[in-house]
């Protein structure tokens, strides 16, 4: 019995790591979240059982609370589980629960570090997190905790110089922006990527005062990485258009 934590990435499928897809290309059953790309299912082997367990706002999903039994379940009865989940497991991806909740019940486990979509969108899209002479450090924050709130780090984060990525809280933003603006912050720069790394990825560059706006614009929403600093105004048009043409030819 075994389970093996497969970070998928950011969402493009050749982003996942090769180690990821050994993996899969051994598990007698895969459980897949909703951000994973399908075609990753492609690298199964023809009998592995593939569940789908994605959690989605607004949507059927499954909770936690069921995903880790189902794991112990499919271990037992078939062997090799291998959960599948975007980005990297252990970046808000409760990852160690089910890595915990396994150990808890006889089954070893693996992890497969994945890349990250608080890192890897941005960076794709040309931001780098930190660059010389502007930035020189990053937060990465969830934009609600399970009590539904905005996270306390938030406030710190908005008082700091560094660049700061918000992961899950586009359903937020009224609140990060009046957050923002309360510490002074209504000029910084912001870029709100949806669909990062993806043929069909927005992107839409603002700044605090005006983000708001140009989302509603553009149509911009979940899934979505929010980047707010001084680095947001590097992703510069003809960056996104090669981009745009680079996923075209995919």
């Amino acid at each position: 019995m075994k389970l093996t934590l497969v970070g998928a990435g950011p969402g493009d499928p050749d982003l996942i790591t090769v180690k990821g897809i050994k993996a899969l290309q051994q598990a007698d059953v895969v459980m897949y979240d909703a951000l994973v790309h399908p075609d990753l299912l492609e690298h199964c082997r023809a009998d592995a059982l593939k569940v789908y367990v994605g959690k989605r706002r607004g949507a059927y999903s499954c909770v936690q609370e069921d995903i880790n039994p189902l794991i112990v379940h499919y271990a037992r009865q078939y062997g090799h589980v291998v959960r599948l989940k975007g980005g990297d497991s252990f970046v808000f991806g409760r990852g160690y629960e089910e890595v915990e909740f396994a150990r808890q019940h006889g089954i070893e486990t693996a992890v497969i570090p994945g890349l990250s979509s608080s890192y890897a969108v941005p960076a794709s899209a040309g931001i780098p997190l930190t660059t010389r002479g502007i930035s020189e450090s990053f937060w990465v924050v969830t934009g609600t905790t399970k009590e539904g709130q905005l996270s306390a780090d938030l406030q710190l984060a908005a008082q700091s110089s560094a660049t700061i990525v918000i992961l899950m809280g586009m359903h937020k933003l009224d609140a990060i922006v009046s957050l923002f603006e309360s510490v002074g912050k209504q000029e910084t720069p912001v870029a709100i990527i949806q669909n990062g790394t993806l043929s069909d990825e927005k992107m839409v560059i603002g700044n605090v005062s005006t983000i708001r706006e140009k989302v509603t614009e553009a149509g911009v929403g979940n899934p979505a990485i929010i980047v707010i600093g001084e680095v947001a105004v590097l992703a510069q048009t003809d960056f996104q258009a090669l981009h745009a043409a680079t996923s075209l030819r995919q």
